[in-house]
Protein backbone atom coordinates (compact mmCIF):
# COMPACT_ATOMS: atom_id res chain seq x y z
CA UNK A 1 0.00 0.00 0.00
CA UNK A 2 2.77 2.54 0.70
CA UNK A 3 4.07 1.98 -2.81
CA UNK A 4 0.61 2.69 -4.25
CA UNK A 5 0.60 6.05 -2.44
CA UNK A 6 3.59 7.03 -4.60
CA UNK A 7 1.14 7.21 -7.51
CA UNK A 8 -0.26 10.50 -6.13
CA UNK A 9 2.94 12.58 -6.48
CA UNK A 10 3.70 10.81 -9.77
CA UNK A 11 0.28 11.84 -11.09
CA UNK A 12 0.93 15.41 -9.94
CA UNK A 13 4.32 15.43 -11.71
CA UNK A 14 2.64 14.09 -14.86
CA UNK A 15 0.33 17.15 -14.81
CA UNK A 16 -2.79 15.06 -14.27
CA UNK A 17 -5.94 17.11 -13.67
CA UNK A 18 -6.76 17.89 -10.06
CA UNK A 19 -10.00 15.93 -10.26
CA UNK A 20 -8.08 12.82 -11.30
CA UNK A 21 -5.55 13.23 -8.47
CA UNK A 22 -8.41 13.68 -6.00
CA UNK A 23 -10.15 10.58 -7.35
CA UNK A 24 -6.89 8.61 -7.10
CA UNK A 25 -6.37 9.77 -3.51
CA UNK A 26 -9.92 8.82 -2.55
CA UNK A 27 -9.63 5.43 -4.23
CA UNK A 28 -6.33 4.72 -2.47
CA UNK A 29 -7.86 5.72 0.87
CA UNK A 30 -10.77 3.31 0.35
CA UNK A 31 -8.47 0.53 -0.90
CA UNK A 32 -6.30 1.04 2.20
CA UNK A 33 -9.31 0.54 4.51
CA UNK A 34 -10.53 -2.51 2.56
CA UNK A 35 -7.06 -4.08 2.69
CA UNK A 36 -6.88 -3.40 6.42
CA UNK A 37 -10.19 -5.19 6.94
CA UNK A 38 -8.96 -8.11 4.82
CA UNK A 39 -5.75 -8.35 6.86
CA UNK A 40 -7.77 -8.41 10.08
CA UNK A 41 -10.11 -11.04 8.63
CA UNK A 42 -7.22 -13.29 7.53
CA UNK A 43 -5.06 -12.85 10.64
CA UNK A 44 -7.84 -12.65 13.17
CA UNK A 45 -8.09 -9.98 15.82
CA UNK A 46 -5.45 -11.55 18.05
CA UNK A 47 -2.96 -11.84 15.20
CA UNK A 48 -3.59 -8.27 14.10
CA UNK A 49 -3.09 -6.99 17.67
CA UNK A 50 0.20 -8.91 17.83
CA UNK A 51 1.30 -7.38 14.52
CA UNK A 52 0.44 -3.88 15.76
CA UNK A 53 2.36 -4.52 18.98
CA UNK A 54 5.47 -5.49 17.03
CA UNK A 55 5.22 -2.62 14.55
CA UNK A 56 4.18 0.20 16.89
CA UNK A 57 5.23 -1.06 20.32
CA UNK A 58 8.37 1.07 20.42
CA UNK A 59 6.31 4.25 19.96
CA UNK A 60 4.45 3.75 23.25
CA UNK A 61 7.77 3.86 25.10
CA UNK A 62 8.37 7.37 23.74
CA UNK A 63 5.12 8.77 25.11
CA UNK A 64 5.55 11.20 28.01
CA UNK A 65 4.65 9.82 31.42
CA UNK A 66 1.70 11.37 33.23
CA UNK A 67 3.30 10.55 36.59
CA UNK A 68 5.99 13.23 36.28
CA UNK A 69 5.07 16.69 37.58
CA UNK A 70 6.29 19.42 35.22
CA UNK A 71 7.72 22.64 36.69
CA UNK A 72 6.02 25.98 35.97
CA UNK A 73 8.94 27.19 33.82
CA UNK A 74 9.00 24.00 31.76
CA UNK A 75 5.22 24.21 31.35
CA UNK A 76 5.40 27.82 30.10
CA UNK A 77 8.17 26.94 27.63
CA UNK A 78 6.12 23.97 26.43
CA UNK A 79 3.03 26.15 25.96
CA UNK A 80 5.03 28.60 23.83
CA UNK A 81 6.39 25.66 21.81
CA UNK A 82 2.83 24.36 21.40
CA UNK A 83 1.11 27.66 20.53
CA UNK A 84 3.76 29.28 18.30
CA UNK A 85 3.42 26.87 15.33
CA UNK A 86 -0.37 26.88 15.63
CA UNK A 87 -0.66 30.67 15.67
CA UNK A 88 1.88 31.12 12.87
CA UNK A 89 0.11 28.60 10.62
CA UNK A 90 -3.22 30.27 11.40
CA UNK A 91 -1.87 33.71 10.44
CA UNK A 92 0.06 32.64 7.30
CA UNK A 93 -2.79 33.15 4.79
CA UNK A 94 -3.61 36.57 6.22
CA UNK A 95 0.02 37.69 6.16
CA UNK A 96 0.33 36.51 2.55
CA UNK A 97 -2.85 38.40 1.58
CA UNK A 98 -1.89 41.63 3.36
CA UNK A 99 1.82 41.66 2.55
CA UNK A 100 2.77 39.23 -0.24
CA UNK A 101 6.38 38.16 -0.08
CA UNK A 102 6.83 39.14 3.57
CA UNK A 103 6.71 35.57 4.87
CA UNK A 104 9.59 33.34 3.71
CA UNK A 105 8.22 30.31 1.88
CA UNK A 106 10.70 27.80 3.22
CA UNK A 107 9.97 24.12 3.78
CA UNK A 108 12.67 24.07 6.46
CA UNK A 109 10.78 26.64 8.55
CA UNK A 110 7.55 24.67 8.13
CA UNK A 111 9.35 21.49 9.18
CA UNK A 112 10.78 23.34 12.19
CA UNK A 113 7.24 24.35 13.18
CA UNK A 114 6.07 20.73 12.94
CA UNK A 115 9.02 19.49 15.00
CA UNK A 116 8.39 22.26 17.55
CA UNK A 117 4.73 21.25 17.89
CA UNK A 118 5.51 17.55 18.31
CA UNK A 119 8.35 18.15 20.76
CA UNK A 120 6.10 20.42 22.85
CA UNK A 121 4.12 17.33 23.92
CA UNK A 122 7.27 15.86 25.43
CA UNK A 123 8.19 19.13 27.17
CA UNK A 124 4.65 19.59 28.55
CA UNK A 125 4.48 16.03 29.90
CA UNK A 126 1.77 13.39 29.98
CA UNK A 127 -0.71 15.45 31.97
CA UNK A 128 -0.97 17.93 29.10
CA UNK A 129 -1.75 15.11 26.70
CA UNK A 130 -4.61 14.08 28.99
CA UNK A 131 -5.88 17.68 29.05
CA UNK A 132 -5.74 17.87 25.27
CA UNK A 133 -7.46 14.52 24.96
CA UNK A 134 -10.23 15.70 27.30
CA UNK A 135 -11.10 18.44 24.79
CA UNK A 136 -12.52 15.75 22.53
CA UNK A 137 -14.51 13.96 25.22
CA UNK A 138 -17.96 15.52 25.48
CA UNK A 139 -18.61 14.55 29.10
CA UNK A 140 -15.16 15.50 30.42
CA UNK A 141 -15.22 17.80 33.45
CA UNK A 142 -12.54 19.96 35.02
CA UNK A 143 -11.63 19.21 38.63
CA UNK A 144 -9.53 21.99 40.12
CA UNK A 145 -7.13 20.38 42.59
CA UNK A 146 -6.30 23.77 44.16
CA UNK A 147 -9.93 24.41 45.14
CA UNK A 148 -10.34 21.04 46.88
Amino acid sequence: MPILWLLVPLAAMADAPGSRIAALTGALFIINKVLLLLVIAVMGKAGFQELKKHLFGYVSDLAPSSDVEVSATRYRIGLVMFCLPLVSSFLEPYIDALAPGLRPNSWALQLLGDVLLISSFFVLGGNFWEKLRALFIRKARVINADAV
